[in-house]
């Protein structure tokens, strides 16, 4: 059974830098797609960044040049670096597994998702 579970979300100051963190059990990243969504109170839950088996990844473009994704397989373990963070960044994000072997529909059959973790950015 495959289970996600996020870590590294909390408060900080605009500007300021978090690295979430999705340990993973029950699959190997060799036949799985990785993302990050979020979603703020009343608004749609947003494709944040995803990655694939070979490391290609794909942001969204709210997030592009500020946030990077990153895996390491030995540790079953995706990684979101957030990076000159903003207000509007605040939201609970969730990490997320697929299986696939491509980024050709980056935010779209997700199958499995952890439970979320805050991340709540100040001005």
């Amino acid at each position: 059974q495959v289970q996600l579970v996020e870590s590294g979300g909390g408060s900080v100051q605009a500007g300021g830098s978090l690295r979430l963190s999705c340990a993973g059990s029950g699959y190997t990243y060799i036949n799985y797609c990785m993302a990050w969504f979020r979603q703020a109170p009343g608004k749609e839950r947003e494709g944040v960044a995803a990655i694939d088996a070979d490391g290609n990844t794909s942001y969204g473009d709210s997030v592009k040049g500020r946030f990077t994704i990153s895996k390491d397989e030995a540790k079953n373990t995706v990684y979101l670096q957030m990076d000159n963070l903003k207000p509007e960044d605040t939201a609970m994000y969730y990490c997320a597994a697929k299986t696939a072997s491509t980024l050709e529909n980056p935010w779209e059959n997700y199958v499995y998702w952890g439970q979320g973790t805050q991340v709540t950015v100040s001005s």
